[in-house]
């Protein structure tokens, strides 16, 4: 009888470091997504914990190893299938400029070149950490709008049972002495999202019932939620009984290095009564992973094909990125019927951010009745990473500016409107429009998918954004809407400042 493996022999070693090899050039190839996501895990601390996403893949495989020396590693054709479909995820977000899938895309290629080179078995042996490697892809931050109005609706009812006044204004707070914003950084979003990893990872680790891995992935879910609403009320209740400053102060403290630990200790006191797998029971069965795969490919030459491959949509890119129109040298505000150039505010100035336009002007106009507007306008010949019409920070308002958010408002002419808050708690209301192509809209989404057509489809890729903005001491809202009727279409007025009209 043959005696059974425990050890990894040549032949895993030889796949091991062809794997190896075609991850590296993955990685080299693709080397700016590679530094964008370092940068993301180093610097934004709602993916930090992505830090962590790659030494418990390790420690997943290294829990593996006994049954995984068990199973014979051959490279498998199909697994190039799984890095060709990444590298057109990739494509897809280059062309719309959406960071999410290209480093979804990227992670597809590392886990098809894994299956590629060592083959169905093994694969299936190693399911949940291939699968666990979609946490190497920043992900959740769309949450933070909706956890944010949670947040304020939880907080408001135990601050009126505890009884302190205060009033709700959209995602600002104010109570006599204080005014608090639920920020995005408050919102809880960043250990939602870490809670969904270490929840996933435990459902796996510690449950064989599918019914107790959904029910420690609510709790998962759920108390963090709970935990930051009363954190958040539990800063607000101090303040009204020392000083806003003593009381974000020791926030600041709590939320960065107790409250995430406490939240995870509290989700584990909750689930781990239900632990039911055995710590000493076999990951999987090494037996029913010895049939040889149909579509079989030498290891060598998969790892050879993985990175060629993924190179065909890198030339694509580039041939996307090379139609890409000239704008007009330059661009002048325009001239307004009944309206006249005026000085900007002093007293709570508003700038846009459009860090990577072509051409960027803002200028404020007056009527006769003293009613002021400001008109921002910027420009970009081609979109691509850094250089995007839309995004995290830019637009109306940018990260950590001295304006918030308040609240959406109806749209205006199809614009996204909105009123925001700012120095001297001066309001504003604020309108934007986007023309990409054919297509004007307010939506963030409209803007990436008519930028992903115009791209992959042909087209001018010029891109424009028209933004309306006037203070709320007067009627923000009439004098907006009377500026856009003397202005004309915004559609027109964009293509005009792109040369294209």
């Amino acid at each position: 009888m043959e005696p059974v493996r425990t050890r990894f022999d040549a032949a895993w070693k030889r796949h091991a470091a062809l794997l190896a090899a075609a991850w590296a050039a993955l990685l080299l190839l693709f080397r700016g997504d590679t530094a964008d996501l370092a940068t993301i895990y180093w610097t934004n601390t709602t993916f930090g914990h992505c830090l962590f996403i790659a030494p418990v893949i390790g420690w997943l495989v290294w829990q593996r190893r006994r049954e995984l020396a068990q199973v014979a590693p051959q490279g498998w054709w199909p697994g190039l299938a799984l890095v060709a479909a990444g590298g057109f995820g990739w494509v897809l977000g280059d062309a719309a400029g959406v960071a999410l899938f290209r480093h979804a895309g990227l992670v597809l290629m590392l886990q098809g070149a894994a299956v590629a080179v060592l083959g169905p078995n093994v694969a299936r042996a190693l399911l949940f950490p291939l699968a666990y490697m979609a946490f190497l892809v920043p992900f959740g931050d769309f949450l933070e709008a909706p956890l944010q109005t949670i947040t304020s609706h939880m907080v408001m009812p135990l601050l009126h049972l505890f009884g302190v006044p205060a009033e709700m204004d959209g995602v600002l707070i104010t109570t006599p002495n204080g005014f608090f914003e639920i920020a995005e950084a408050c919102s809880g979003a960043k250990f939602v999202i870490a809670m969904i990893a270490f929840g996933v990872l435990v459902a796996n680790v510690c449950y064989v019932s599918w019914r107790r891995r959904a029910a420690f992935l609510v709790a998962a879910l759920v108390v963090p939620v709970i935990a930051n609403g009363l954190r958040a009320f539990g800063t607000i209740y101090a303040a009204w009984w020392t000083s806003v400053e003593r009381a974000t102060g020791m926030d600041h403290i709590v939320y960065g290095w107790v409250f995430f630990a406490l939240v995870m200790a509290a989700v584990l006191a909750i689930g781990w009564k239900g632990f039911d797998r055995d710590p000493d029971a076999r990951w999987f069965d090494p037996a029913t992973l010895q049939s040889p795969p149909l579509r079989q490919i030498d290891a060598p030459l998969a790892a050879l094909l993985v990175p060629l491959i993924a190179s065909l949509f890198l030339g694509w890119s580039s041939l996307i990125a090379a139609r890409a129109a000239p704008l007009p040298p330059r661009i002048d505000l325009p001239q307004v019927a009944g309206w006249q150039r005026v000085a900007m505010s002093s007293v709570a100035p508003w700038s846009p951010n459009f860090p990577g336009a072509d051409h960027f002007l803002i200028g404020r106009y007056a009527d006769a009745q003293g009613r002021a507007v400001d008109l921002a306008i910027a420009v970009y010949g081609s979109q691509h990473e850094g250089k995007e019409l839309v995004g995290f920070g830019i637009g109306a308002i940018r990260e950590n500016d001295r304006w918030v958010r308040i609240e959406d408002l109806p749209p205006v002419a199809g614009g996204h409107a909105l009123r925001m808050v700012g120095p001297a708690r001066v309001e504003r209301q604020t309108v934007s429009w986007y023309r990409v192509g054919e297509t004007l809209t307010g939506s963030d989404k409209r803007v990436k998918l008519a930028t992903l057509k115009t791209k992959l489809l042909g087209g001018n890729q010029a891109a424009v954004a028209v933004l309306l903005s006037a203070e709320q001491d007067g009627d923000a809202g009439g004098a907006i809407r009377d500026f856009l009727a003397a202005i004309g279409p915004v559609d027109a007025l964009a293509d005009r400042m792109a040369g294209t009209r």
